[in-house]
Protein backbone atom coordinates (compact mmCIF):
# COMPACT_ATOMS: atom_id res chain seq x y z
CA UNK A 1 0.00 0.00 0.00
CA UNK A 2 1.15 3.39 -1.28
CA UNK A 3 1.81 5.58 1.81
CA UNK A 4 -0.07 9.29 0.47
CA UNK A 5 1.67 12.40 1.39
CA UNK A 6 -0.77 15.74 1.91
CA UNK A 7 -0.09 18.55 -0.17
CA UNK A 8 -1.63 21.55 -0.69
CA UNK A 9 -2.83 22.90 -3.90
CA UNK A 10 -0.55 25.38 -4.02
CA UNK A 11 2.95 23.64 -3.27
CA UNK A 12 1.81 21.10 -6.01
CA UNK A 13 1.43 23.95 -8.35
CA UNK A 14 4.75 25.20 -7.07
CA UNK A 15 6.27 21.53 -7.80
CA UNK A 16 4.56 21.23 -11.44
CA UNK A 17 6.37 24.64 -12.09
CA UNK A 18 9.56 23.30 -10.79
CA UNK A 19 9.17 19.84 -12.93
CA UNK A 20 8.31 22.19 -15.93
CA UNK A 21 11.01 23.89 -15.80
CA UNK A 22 13.65 21.72 -15.27
CA UNK A 23 12.48 18.99 -18.22
CA UNK A 24 11.62 22.05 -20.90
CA UNK A 25 14.38 24.69 -19.81
CA UNK A 26 17.34 23.05 -17.68
CA UNK A 27 17.47 19.34 -19.47
CA UNK A 28 17.89 20.94 -22.75
CA UNK A 29 20.27 23.48 -21.78
CA UNK A 30 22.84 21.09 -19.93
CA UNK A 31 22.56 18.98 -22.66
CA UNK A 32 23.82 21.44 -25.24
CA UNK A 33 26.41 22.34 -22.58
CA UNK A 34 27.71 18.90 -22.64
CA UNK A 35 27.37 18.43 -26.38
CA UNK A 36 29.57 21.51 -26.33
CA UNK A 37 32.70 20.31 -24.05
CA UNK A 38 32.45 16.96 -25.71
CA UNK A 39 33.85 19.11 -29.07
CA UNK A 40 36.62 20.65 -26.92
CA UNK A 41 38.60 17.03 -27.08
CA UNK A 42 40.01 14.89 -24.05
CA UNK A 43 36.99 14.58 -21.72
CA UNK A 44 39.26 13.43 -18.62
CA UNK A 45 40.88 17.06 -18.64
CA UNK A 46 37.37 19.43 -19.54
CA UNK A 47 36.37 20.69 -16.33
CA UNK A 48 33.27 22.00 -18.42
CA UNK A 49 32.19 18.31 -19.52
CA UNK A 50 32.44 17.23 -15.65
CA UNK A 51 30.63 20.67 -14.41
CA UNK A 52 28.10 20.03 -16.76
CA UNK A 53 27.99 15.92 -16.15
CA UNK A 54 27.27 17.13 -12.47
CA UNK A 55 24.65 19.33 -13.21
CA UNK A 56 22.96 16.66 -15.45
CA UNK A 57 22.79 14.29 -12.96
CA UNK A 58 21.88 16.53 -10.40
CA UNK A 59 18.91 18.32 -12.81
CA UNK A 60 18.03 14.17 -13.35
CA UNK A 61 17.61 13.43 -9.96
CA UNK A 62 15.93 16.52 -8.62
CA UNK A 63 12.88 15.47 -11.69
CA UNK A 64 13.01 11.79 -9.92
CA UNK A 65 12.03 13.36 -6.43
CA UNK A 66 9.83 15.56 -7.66
CA UNK A 67 7.87 12.82 -9.91
CA UNK A 68 8.12 10.22 -6.87
CA UNK A 69 6.33 12.86 -4.15
CA UNK A 70 3.75 13.93 -7.03
CA UNK A 71 2.76 10.16 -7.86
CA UNK A 72 2.09 9.92 -3.58
CA UNK A 73 0.84 13.35 -3.18
CA UNK A 74 -2.64 13.70 -1.44
CA UNK A 75 -4.02 17.50 -3.29
CA UNK A 76 -5.74 18.82 -0.12
CA UNK A 77 -7.69 21.87 -1.18
CA UNK A 78 -8.77 24.00 1.70
CA UNK A 79 -10.62 25.96 -0.10
CA UNK A 80 -13.09 23.34 -0.89
CA UNK A 81 -13.71 22.20 2.58
CA UNK A 82 -16.47 24.21 4.42
CA UNK A 83 -14.63 26.46 7.65
CA UNK A 84 -16.03 24.49 11.07
CA UNK A 85 -13.59 26.37 13.26
CA UNK A 86 -11.46 23.42 13.52
CA UNK A 87 -8.01 22.88 12.54
CA UNK A 88 -6.96 20.74 9.87
CA UNK A 89 -4.46 20.70 7.38
CA UNK A 90 -3.92 23.46 5.01
CA UNK A 91 -5.85 25.69 7.39
CA UNK A 92 -4.43 29.17 8.14
CA UNK A 93 -4.59 29.42 12.09
CA UNK A 94 -4.07 32.57 14.02
CA UNK A 95 -2.90 31.62 17.64
CA UNK A 96 -2.43 33.99 20.79
CA UNK A 97 1.07 33.45 23.39
CA UNK A 98 -0.71 33.89 26.16
CA UNK A 99 2.90 34.79 28.26
CA UNK A 100 3.88 37.67 25.44
CA UNK A 101 0.12 38.37 24.26
CA UNK A 102 1.67 38.05 20.94
CA UNK A 103 -0.52 37.16 17.94
CA UNK A 104 1.25 34.73 15.38
CA UNK A 105 -0.62 33.02 12.04
CA UNK A 106 1.07 30.12 10.62
CA UNK A 107 -0.50 27.52 7.69
CA UNK A 108 -0.35 23.94 7.64
CA UNK A 109 1.27 22.40 5.25
CA UNK A 110 3.02 19.04 3.37
CA UNK A 111 7.13 19.06 4.72
CA UNK A 112 8.02 19.88 1.53
CA UNK A 113 6.20 23.51 1.44
CA UNK A 114 7.40 24.55 4.90
CA UNK A 115 8.61 27.83 5.00
CA UNK A 116 9.21 30.04 8.38
CA UNK A 117 10.05 32.76 6.52
CA UNK A 118 6.73 32.29 4.64
CA UNK A 119 4.81 31.25 8.33
CA UNK A 120 4.20 28.13 6.56
CA UNK A 121 4.37 24.91 9.25
CA UNK A 122 4.76 21.43 8.59
CA UNK A 123 1.80 19.43 9.91
CA UNK A 124 4.54 16.92 11.38
CA UNK A 125 6.01 19.97 13.49
CA UNK A 126 5.64 19.67 16.74
CA UNK A 127 3.76 23.13 16.28
CA UNK A 128 1.32 21.89 14.03
CA UNK A 129 0.88 18.69 15.77
CA UNK A 130 -0.75 20.71 19.07
CA UNK A 131 -2.90 22.73 17.00
CA UNK A 132 -4.51 19.85 14.47
CA UNK A 133 -8.12 18.98 15.87
CA UNK A 134 -8.87 21.73 18.10
CA UNK A 135 -10.78 24.15 17.51
CA UNK A 136 -11.35 28.04 18.17
CA UNK A 137 -10.83 28.94 21.65
CA UNK A 138 -9.29 26.31 22.58
CA UNK A 139 -5.63 26.41 24.38
CA UNK A 140 -2.81 24.62 23.48
CA UNK A 141 0.58 23.80 24.95
CA UNK A 142 3.30 23.25 23.02
CA UNK A 143 6.93 22.05 23.75
CA UNK A 144 9.64 24.50 23.01
CA UNK A 145 13.09 23.83 23.67
CA UNK A 146 12.73 26.83 26.13
CA UNK A 147 9.99 24.79 27.66
CA UNK A 148 6.26 24.60 27.16
CA UNK A 149 4.22 27.64 25.66
CA UNK A 150 0.61 27.93 25.23
CA UNK A 151 -1.08 29.57 22.88
CA UNK A 152 -4.84 30.52 22.51
CA UNK A 153 -6.62 29.45 19.17
CA UNK A 154 -8.15 32.88 18.22
CA UNK A 155 -9.02 31.94 13.99
CA UNK A 156 -9.11 29.36 11.56
CA UNK A 157 -9.00 30.21 7.96
CA UNK A 158 -9.67 28.31 5.00
CA UNK A 159 -7.41 30.80 2.32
Amino acid sequence: MVTRVPMTVGGAEKLRAELEHLKRVERPRISKAIAEAREHGDLRENAEYHAAREQQSFAEGRINDIESKLSVAQIIDVTAIPATGKVIFGATVAILNLETDETLRYQIVGEDEASVKENRISVTSPMSRSLVGKEIGDVVSVRTPAGPVDYEIVDVLHL
